[in-house]
């Protein structure tokens, strides 16, 4: 890694509360990458070489059976994946590939097996993002046995919007199909899910989305702070 990327990489969550001789232990042992666009970085049933941190772009976790595949997460900078295969030192049960050009640091997973044993700090933060995903994995599963699919694609689109801070504008990632896979539709499925949303305060133009109506969405879709792990309130305000 040069020299002048370790600054922002100490940053990151997972590495901000380390000694600094384990941080600098670790970052010398590391590179960061660019990889183009549909490249699979890793694929299931390997063994972690290395922990990915996700620094620019974006990459879709996804698994396959036969002649399907699933899309089961889309990662964002700036974030780490696949930590609880490196933990358990287990195969992958998800495979990774790249939806744009994307820059990833990689760590050596004996190493950070290491260096996790030595340093509480990233020992806990370790945890922390280990109880996230198994808490993010449960919100997901409740969202598909408890709301219907155009519900979940509204939910969706709710918690899209808290995470721009209350945009109402929001730009799909990569392709519809990739949207409606993630959700667990078929891309047809997607498009009348779409057409149903618009009486419910949305409306659809290309690849763009349009919260019309924000209340209305929310009183369709239903969202849940403790379903979803956030509070969804109008932007303008309580009536």
């Amino acid at each position: 890694m040069r020299e002048g990327e370790r600054p922002e990489i100490a940053k990151l969550p997972l590495f901000a509360e380390m000694k600094e001789e384990q941080r600098e232990r670790v970052f010398s042992a590391s590179h960061l990458q660019v990889f183009p666009p549909q490249l699979i970085l890793f694929d299931v049933g390997q063994k972690p070489d290395f922990l990915y941190v996700l620094v620019d772009g974006l990459i879709e976790l996804f698994t396959t059976n036969g002649d399907r595949d699933s899309t089961m997460a889309i990662v964002e900078p700036v974030s780490s994946f696949i930590l609880a295969a490196l933990v358990t030192n287990q195969p992958f049960l998800m495979s990774a590939r790249t939806l744009q050009s994307s820059r990833v640091m990689l760590i050596p997973a004996d190493l950070l097996r290491d260096v996790i044993k030595q340093d509480g700090a990233l020992m806990q933060e370790a945890m922390r993002e280990l109880a996230v995903g198994y808490r993010h994995m449960v919100r997901t599963l409740t969202d598909m046995k408890l709301r219907q699919s155009t519900e979940r694609l509204g939910n969706f689109l709710l918690l899209e919007s808290h995470k721009r801070n209350g945009a109402m504008n929001l730009q799909l990632r990569g392709e519809k199909k990739l949207l409606a896979s993630l959700l667990g539709m078929t891309p047809e499925n997607l498009s009348r899910a779409l057409s149903a949303l618009a009486k419910h305060g949305v409306s659809v133009a290309g690849g763009n989305i349009t919260i019309t109506d924000h209340d209305a969405l929310v009183t369709f879709a239903r969202p849940d702070p403790f379903l979803d792990g956030v509070e969804v309130q109008s932007p303008f305000g309580s009536s």
